[in-house]
Parts: structure tokens; sequence; C-alpha cells
């Protein structure tokens, strides 16, 4: 096994995840907020980024970037434990996960539900940012109304 991300491999793709997110960001409406820092579940502090997006749906779409040692791992919270309809909601998740490409609708720690997905370091380009990016937001904003009103039924009720 080999060790990819030491010396300037691991410059070189915090580079290029940094070049992207700063020119997606540049004049982009519905970029609210980039920032980069490391991931502190790790003793290694894998490199880390968060961008955080204005949505429709749902008022903001946090993508959480982090490099690991093979791969650029990436998240966002979608919503909190169903509190209703848990076989529905879990039902809908299983079927909307069958056409992505790339991502997962999961659940998380307290039941929540989270977006995931990951590429191997030796795909990651402008492209495919892009295409993470894009996905998450486009995933999130297509069911997230329909999951809420699902998944807290009597909070929606009259």
């Amino acid at each position: 096994m080999t060790d990819l991300h030491f010396g300037s491999r691991l410059d070189d793709l915090r580079g290029e995840v940094d070049a992207w997110l700063n020119e997606f960001a540049a004049d982009n409406p519905l970029v609210a907020a980039v920032d980069r820092g490391t991931s502190d579940d790790t003793p290694l502090g894998e490199p880390r980024w968060y961008v955080r997006m204005v949505g429709d749906e749902k008022d903001f779409i946090t993508v959480w970037l982090t490099l690991g040692q093979r791969t650029l791992r990436y998240e966002t919270y979608v919503m909190p434990a169903p509190e209703e309809n848990q076989a529905e909601v879990m039902e809908m998740l299983l079927r909307r996960n069958d056409q992505l490409v790339g991502a997962h609708f999961s659940i998380g720690q307290e039941d929540a539900v989270y977006l995931r997905g990951e590429v191997p370091d030796s795909a990651l380009s402008a492209d495919e940012l892009d295409r993470v990016l894009g996905t998450s937001y486009a995933a999130v904003e297509s069911i997230f109304r329909v999951l809420l009103r699902l998944a807290f039924a009597g909070r929606f009720s009259g």
C-alpha cells in the first residue's frame, strides 16, 4: 500500500480544490460562504472545506468536502430524524438513491438524514467538483420539502 498524500501530492490536491472553490464562489449568488480547515475527528487533521449555498426549498445547503488518504468525501446534512412515517421516509430515500450518481442518502448520528458520497482523488477535477456540488444541491432541493412534510406531518396539520 502506498502513501498517496505526502508532500507535493497533498499540496497539489489542496491547491486544486482551493482554486476551484475560489472560482466557483466568485460572483456566484448561490454561494453564501466557503471556508477551509481540518477535520477534528481524525488524528491526521485531514484538509476539509465547507461550501454553504442558498437554497429555495431548504434555506441553506452546506456541503462538507474532506480530503482523505485516497478519496475526497462529501456530505451534507438534510434533516433531523423523522418523527413520523419513518418507513415511508426511508423508502423514499432508498428509491431516490437509485436515481443518484456518486452519492447516497444515509442515516447518521442521532438518526439524522445525510447525503454522502466520495470520489477517488485520481478523479478529482474541476468538472468532478462541479458535479459533486451540483448533485448535492439538486438532490437536497428536489426532495427536502416532501421529506419534511412526511417526516414531520403533525407539525404541518392544522
